[in-house]
């Protein structure tokens, strides 16, 4: 809806866009619960925000010369946005603009495509709020200025900003996935972002080895979602999952991309990261996996893209090779504030502990993970696999 409303409005008045479309959920909230869900409710919603935004345009002037654009009649069912162009990914290629700072452009797309809080973004990127909505007043500010356009790039801006826009991707399904620090699954922003990515991959423009290499990526990690929660929500580590749910189909998919990726010379995050979610697809049960393989891959990814949280996923395969001493060992050396508070990094500390018999410290850092929640699923979701220290 944002993005249908951005494209009439122009970026410039993102914010109104993003106002309307609140305005028209806080209604349905109010009339739904004693009313009913309308027999369309996105045609609902959409109806309702249009016709706010037309109240808007009839008494602001800088809106006045969108009036034309909003007051076409759009069916109450079916797509919003033309057919011919997939609105969001419009939206995600503007908030990619390189006029944008680099740390802007990420924020903006995970803010108006996948609608999240500037909370959910900062614990994404380790960083504060008040970082995150800076960038994000900032971003705005420069959309407005710059007088950015609503609309796909041409073929010689498409290499700069694609790679930006599969980082985003990236991020939405992460983030939809619970492997992004949360302890819930969402799985409507997976969903999307396999969706997205898809478009992408299929269109001549933009198919390159890096855009199937992420579509790999996303789809094998997508085809473990029926498994990833047991009847009570919680997520379930790898080794507790029903492999017989995984869907092959989207597994086949998956391969079919990965092959995609290998035609081009360059090797980029994405490969390396399907390279391992493929390992672990290949892999009947947890105990035929090829960790040592896993391990090289993650030390491949750790030298082309330095980050501590692939560095604390190369923790748990240090541990199925070598031990869960040096893992350990390997785990202190891994240096950042932010992770420093993040909770499963405690609970992979603790983990290690417990298999070395040093009961007095990991009940000290399953206590630390308790403390270092910052939401009350995650709290829990550490009470409930671990229990009480």
């Amino acid at each position: 809806m944002v993005s249908a409303l951005t494209r009439m409005f122009g970026p410039s008045h993102l914010d109104v866009a993003e106002e309307v479309v609140q305005e028209a959920l806080l209604r349905a909230l109010q009339k739904w619960p004693h009313e009913g869900v309308p027999a369309h409710p996105e045609g609902w919603l959409y109806t309702v925000a249009r016709n706010l935004a037309l109240d808007r345009a009839r008494r602001t002037a800088s809106l006045a010369p969108r009036l034309d654009a909003l007051a076409i009649d759009l069916p109450e069912t079916g797509p919003l946005a033309d057919p011919a162009v997939d609105d969001e990914l419009a939206m995600l290629f503007m908030c990619c603009h390189p006029a944008l700072p680099v740390e802007a452009r990420i924020a903006l797309s995970l803010k108006t495509v996948g609608g999240f809080s500037v909370e959910e973004i900062a614990t994404l990127f380790l960083v504060k709020p008040a970082t995150i909505a800076q960038r994000l007043v900032r971003a705005k500010r420069i959309l407005r200025d710059r007088k950015i356009v609503f609309e796909l790039p041409g073929e010689g801006e498409l290499p700069g900003r694609l790679e930006t826009v599969l980082q985003a991707l990236y991020l939405l399904f992460t983030e939809g996935y619970g492997a992004g620090g949360g302890v819930t699954i969402r799985r409507d922003l997976a969903e999307e972002a396999v969706r997205l990515v898809s478009l992408l991959a299929a269109d001549p423009a933009t198919g390159r080895p890096e855009t199937h290499a992420l579509a790999a990526l996303l789809h094998l990690q997508a085809s473990r979602l029926l498994a990833r929660t047991d009847g009570d929500g919680t997520i379930l580590l790898l080794g507790e999952q029903d492999r017989s749910r995984w869907d092959r189909r989207r597994m086949a998919q998956g391969f079919r991309h990965l092959e995609r990726a290998s035609e081009g010379t360059r090797v980029t995050t994405w490969h390396l990261e399907a390279a391992i979610a493929a390992a672990h697809a290949a892999s009947p049960d947890l105990a035929a996996t090829d960790w040592r393989g896993i391990l090289d891959l993650y030390d491949q990814l750790l030298a082309l893209s330095p980050s501590p949280v692939v560095a604390l996923n190369r923790v748990v395969a240090l541990a199925e090779v070598a031990g869960p001493e040096e893992a350990l060992r390997a785990l202190e050396t891994i240096e950042t504030p932010g992770l420093r508070t993040w909770p499963l990094r405690a609970a992979t500390r603790a983990t290690l502990l417990d298999r070395l018999e040093r009961r007095n410290e990991a009940r000290a850092a399953w206590e630390e993970a308790r403390q270092s929640v910052r939401t009350d699923a995650e709290r829990q979701w550490i009470e409930g696999r671990y229990g009480r220290p």
